[in-house]
């Protein structure tokens, strides 16, 4: 979205510097956020529709449905996008981060709580609960230093075209 809009290398170095956890992760999307302050949700909205899967991803999803397990996507990233990215590949779930909008345009903040590290914590312990499963029976899969502690949480913690730090601290890759 950022690169549609005329922002891209300025948010992309913000993006790096977080996922690589040399900044902390929600004063990093207040940062880009604001960059994007009056932009039109137009290109937004393009961006979404023209989202496609990674090969594998619908497939990965529904064979972990498939096989009984409940498949949530909690991102640190935007509802929009993971609103639509359940509906593409099935998960049970989306949870994300939501942009503030007014009259068509991006106010540059995000509505409060923010969704970083802890809360993707709190979601893989609070659906085990929910489950009744012991963390040993759960999977966590993510990319970026917000995800470290969920991935080393979980019973298999995933680091899928991780950074460098994450992929360091999985159990698997």
């Amino acid at each position: 979205f950022a690169a549609e809009v005329g922002h891209g290398e300025r948010i992309a170095a913000i993006t790096a510097r977080s996922m690589r956890g040399e900044l902390d992760f929600s004063q990093a999307l207040k940062e880009r956020i604001a960059i994007l302050r009056g932009c039109s949700t137009e290109a937004l909205y393009k961006v979404r529709d023209d989202m496609q899967p990674m090969p594998g991803a619908r497939a990965a999803v529904q064979t972990m449905r498939r096989a009984g397990a409940r498949v949530m996507l909690v991102s640190g990233g935007f509802r929009i996008f993971t609103a639509h990215a359940r509906a593409m590949l099935g998960f049970d779930e989306d949870r994300g981060n939501e942009l503030e909008i007014a009259d068509g345009r991006l106010t540059g903040r995000v509505v409060e709580p923010i969704l970083g590290r802890d809360t993707k914590l709190e979601t893989l312990k609070a659906e085990a609960t929910k489950l009744g499963l012991p963390m040993e029976a759960t999977m966590a899969v993510g990319d970026g230093a917000n995800d470290l502690a969920m991935i080393q949480a979980a019973g298999l913690g995933v680091a899928f075209q991780a950074k460098p730090i994450t992929a360091a601290a999985a159990r698997a890759r």
